[in-house]
């Protein structure tokens, strides 16, 4: 089993990786990030493992900023020496909880939960190839719902997706924007990832309505839409610049 630790105490990388050794001897450590913007970097580039060790002190901040900035959907146990932050834990793919100093008895525990979860995963394997190989068709349209009418928008005709005070909307590449009762993460699930691209938290560009790009501080780049007439920049976070950049030169 591939793990990766994130932990910013050498000395505690180096009794997390004796300590799992000890309870199985087949985990192999891939790598050990010691920071928001290293594992931010990192998850960018790498999908290669099954499991991770998390501490939650890092030290450039709280390794919640990482779910912020990074897609990560493999199982995550934490390890800290607080308990504060045990319900914020649960809120994201987290297996358990571990304070430190590790408890190998409480190591096994949760290397048990892991392994239960992902035999789980492997029984429904068959099934979910299966469905792999159904063709999949990106979402067309975006129905839209205006007082007591209702429009259907061709999504090439949507030149962004965004949020706004905790609320989602669409904008054309008209220059109109509509609410949606979608969240950012589902839209990219839906919309073709050749066209539309996820820059930031708050922003999905489709690749046809980008007018100009201007270089930005801190390493970001600002991108000018067509008909976007409201008052925020639109940014390409650091951390997404890299796929960006291969995203526009295809």
């Amino acid at each position: 089993m591939k793990v990766l630790i994130i932990e910013d105490e050498r000395p505690a990388s180096q009794k997390l990786i004796r300590l799992l050794k000890e309870a199985d001897p087949e985990i192999v450590v891939t790598d050990v990030l010691r920071s928001v913007e290293q594992s931010v970097n990192w998850f960018s580039e790498n999908q290669s493992y099954e499991l991770i060790f998390m501490d939650i002190q890092l030290e450039d901040g709280l390794c919640f900023e990482i779910f912020e900035k990074a897609r990560i959907e493999i199982p995550v146990i934490f390890t800290t020496a607080y308990d504060k932050y045990a319900l914020k834990a649960f809120k994201v793919n987290s297996i358990d909880y571990l304070l430190k100093p590790v408890n190998p008895e409480e190591l096994r525990n949760a290397l048990n939960k892991f392994n239960a979860v992902h035999r789980t995963k492997q029984d429904y394997s068959k099934y979910e190839s299966v469905i792999q190989q159904l063709p999949f068709h990106n979402k067309e349209r975006f129905l839209i719902k205006i007082g007591e009418r209702y429009i259907s928008i061709l999504t090439s005709d949507i030149s962004c997706f965004y949020t706004f005070e905790r609320s989602v909307f669409l904008h054309t590449r008209t220059g109109k924007s509509y609410p949606i009762d979608y969240s950012l993460d589902k839209i990219e699930q839906l919309v073709d990832s050749r066209l539309f691209l996820r820059i930031n938290r708050n922003f999905i560009v489709n690749y046809y309505s980008i007018g100009d790009m201007i270089a930005y501080s801190s390493n970001r780049i600002k991108i000018i839409l067509e008909n976007w007439k409201e008052k925020e920049d639109i940014l390409v976070s650091r951390e997404r610049v890299p796929y960006f950049k291969k995203w526009m030169d295809r």
